[in-house]
């Protein structure tokens, strides 16, 4: 019962934390992009526009209002859940964004669990074998995976399973097909190279927490009384030393939700990070801003399902 009001409690916080750093975020993009050194009127104008002309951009988007005018319609808006209308075309925000999420939840759930499961069981090798010859196998490929940038990942895996694949009769990727048609065709590829650098942090973070936890007390005295090595290694070691990498986890994938432009890019699929890019380069103040809210929503509940875990994966935090 306790652990239930706890929990509960637990939520209550969080939640109310939640909607100030929504504020608070909102609050700051709003003030950034509408205080940036290159107006939204000369963007959507082009540089040939005269004053009229930007005036009348200015007049129509609502930008001639006094700020604090613009910043309370703005709050009042995303209270009732609206996130504007593009200034480019005109659509809803909310629908955009709905639009192109799904491709880029597939793309970050994918990558998750390839990362997460590759990370903890190379992780968990190393360090039950420590400076063994896998572990020492391990570190060549984990220093290389966290020296490669994603983009340079991206592209080697684009022009080796592609092109040169391509050209051997093996079609490992196409641009062309729909997603829906010729999913698994589309997205392996995206998958491990958005997956691989990550993967590579979550095996040497994993490798320190079990080698650390390894060496307590509670582990040492769970040998001496006979218990098999596996299950002090998996029940004992391991469940305490994912506690750092479930907080990490809960951040990479709320953060990578608004931040996969690279691999949308060289991939060609339409999600969130094209939609990011497309908005930036046209000065899409709007759409900006419903994707930074996007991104924050979802760490905020990343962080959330973290405490959870927390209290799950260490008994200790539950008791106090």
């Amino acid at each position: 019962m306790r652990g239930s009001e706890g929990l509960a409690s637990l939520a209550v916080r969080r939640l109310l934390h939640a909607v100030v750093v929504l504020w608070l975020v909102s609050t700051l993009v709003f003030a950034f992009l509408h205080l940036s050194p290159l107006p939204v009127e000369r963007v959507l104008g082009g540089p040939r526009a005269d004053a009229t002309a930007l005036r009348c951009i200015r007049r129509n988007l609502g930008l001639d209002r006094p700020l604090l005018v613009q910043y309370g319609e703005f709050m009042l808006r995303l209270m009732r859940g609206d996130l504007g209308k593009s200034y480019v075309n005109g659509t809803p925000v909310a629908s955009l964004i709905a639009e192109r999420l799904p491709t880029t939840l597939w793309l970050v759930s994918g990558a998750a669990v390839l990362w997460l499961a590759g990370g903890v069981a190379i992780g968990v090798l190393c360090a039950t074998r420590a400076r063994g010859l896998w572990d020492r196998a391990s570190t060549v490929v984990v220093l290389a995976g966290m020296s490669t940038p994603a983009f340079v990942m991206a592209l080697v895996m684009l022009y080796v399973f592609s092109t040169k694949a391509g050209e051997a009769g093996l079609g490992f990727f196409e641009a062309g097909p729909p997603l829906r048609e010729h999913f698994w065709q589309r997205m392996v590829l995206p998958w491990v190279s958005l997956a691989f650098l990550l993967l590579a942090a979550y095996a040497r973070l994993t490798r320190g927490a079990l080698l650390d936890v390894l060496g307590e007390d509670y582990v040492r005295t769970a040998r001496s009384k006979g218990l098999r090595e596996r299950r002090v290694i998996y029940r004992h070691g391991l469940r305490a030393a994912l506690a750092p990498v479930v907080t990490q986890f809960g951040i990479d994938v709320g953060t990578l939700v608004g931040s996969t432009i690279v691999t949308e890019k060289v991939f060609g699929l339409q999600g969130v990070g094209q939609l990011v890019y497309q908005s930036v380069a046209a000065g899409d103040t709007p759409v900006i801003i419903g994707v930074t809210l996007l991104v924050t929503v979802f760490v905020v509940a990343a962080n959330l399902v973290v405490d959870v875990g927390h209290r799950r994966l260490d008994p200790r935090i539950a008791r106090a």
